[in-house]
């Protein structure tokens, strides 16, 4: 199998990365320190075409695949921007997948076309205070009135709500206990996202400052039922669409996220001088970080995998997780082995790789825990009964 890439995907890395240098380390820094979505590296992108590099054509998008996409993001995280860049377009690539598949015409040019051109930003609202992974037990309900639902609950870990015009947003609409399944009974929306009805309270947390996150409180959000996407209470279903596309996009950003620590452990090992001599030549720093390196492209082969698989319609469930699980965990070690390459001077912001050891576990928590990506391939793929 051949997973050198072809010629269109490394235009579109050299194009993403040319894009991704007019934004330094230094510009990184500031919304790290300071917070403030990146305004303007979120518009570059969208005036570049990126934002809808996976969505169809007919809407604006570039109608390439989930390759495509993904290979974009690594080279956003490995130019330096990390999560912080990456989580700010991260919710086009793989967030509104609902809607390309299961939205109506009329659906997909009304919803995609303002995402795709960077007029519009959209949080994705699943996760909930007292649920966790458990997205069957979501407690956020829909009631049907009329031509509309009525929506109240709440959803916790919502990224770029502070700045979100529009909310994919996940709520039961029929109750837990008159479902034959708990799969069943759950809907999904692509919705304004009405301040008036909905309370959004930013959460401070250990990174990714450029990028909000945040417990929303829905109080009473009525919401079309011409914004529902797909079948009343087959929602879980239409989730699970978009599910491993994004564990394919989180492993790549974390891939990137290591190189560009492992880059930077490299060039301080080259340039630090201790009794007379560089630290590089010492093989305590050499062999950590040459074992990265082979990590990081281990990982890179799973990621490029699944997406292959993905984009060729292909089951690929245990292809998915098993590069997220990869990337997080080489991308994890890279970030932790170029804050001790660097020393003391590993734990100072200037150097900038103690905000690469930060962001990166995003990618080792969300959107799923290693442990559950375990128990998955334990069950799926080993055949051994499920532990949960």
């Amino acid at each position: 199998m051949d997973f050198s890439l072809s010629e269109e995907q490394r235009r579109i890395c050299d194009e993403v990365g040319k894009l991704c240098a007019g934004f330094g380390a230094d510009y990184w820094l500031a919304h790290d320190t300071e917070g403030g979505f990146p305004e303007e590296f979120h518009g570059a992108m969208a005036r570049a075409g990126w934002l809808g590099i996976a969505m169809p054509e007919a809407y604006g998008g570039a109608g390439l695949g989930i390759t495509e996409a993904a290979l974009m993001m690594q080279v956003v995280a490995e130019s330096g921007a990390g999560f912080s860049g990456a989580s700010a377009i991260h919710m086009n690539i793989f967030g509104l997948n609902p809607v390309v598949v299961f939205g109506t015409d009329d659906q997909r040019r009304r919803m995609l076309p303002p995402l795709i051109a960077g007029r519009e930003k959209a949080c994705f609202g699943v996760t909930e205070p007292n649920v966790g992974l458990d997205t069957t037990h979501l407690r956020t309900k829909a009631v049907r009135d009329g031509d509309h639902y009525v929506v109240s609950g709440s959803k916790v870990w919502i990224s770029t709500a502070q700045v979100a015009h529009k909310i994919l947003l996940v709520a039961r609409t029929t109750p837990l206990e008159a479902c034959a399944k708990p799969t069943e009974g759950l809907s999904i929306f692509y919705t304004d996202l009405d301040r008036a009805r909905v309370e959004v309270r930013e959460i401070a947390k250990m990174g990714r400052k450029a990028v909000d996150s945040n417990l929303l409180f829905i109080d009473g959000l009525r919401v079309p039922v011409a914004d529902r996407i797909g079948e009343e209470g087959r929602g879980f279903q239409t989730l699970l669409h978009g599910l491993n596309p994004e564990r394919i996009l989180i492993a790549a950003e974390a891939i990137g996220l290591g190189r560009a620590a492992l880059a930077r452990a490299a060039q301080y090992a080259k340039e630090r001088v201790v009794f007379g001599r560089p630290i590089g030549r010492n093989q305590a720093i050499q062999h950590p970080l040459a074992e990265s390196w082979m990590e990081l492209e281990a990982a890179q082969l799973m990621m490029l995998n699944a997406a292959s698989r993905y984009d060729a319609g292909q089951e690929c469930g245990a292809e998915a997780n098993a590069a997220k699980y990869l990337g997080a965990e080489a991308g994890h070690r890279a970030c932790e082995r170029a804050v001790l390459t660097h020393g003391g001077f590993g734990y100072a912001r200037e150097y900038h790789v103690e905000r690469y050891f930060r962001e990166i576990q995003i990618a080792r928590i969300a959107p799923i825990t290693p442990h559950l990506i375990l128990c998955h391939i334990a069950e799926r793929v080993l055949g051994l009964p499920r532990s949960y």
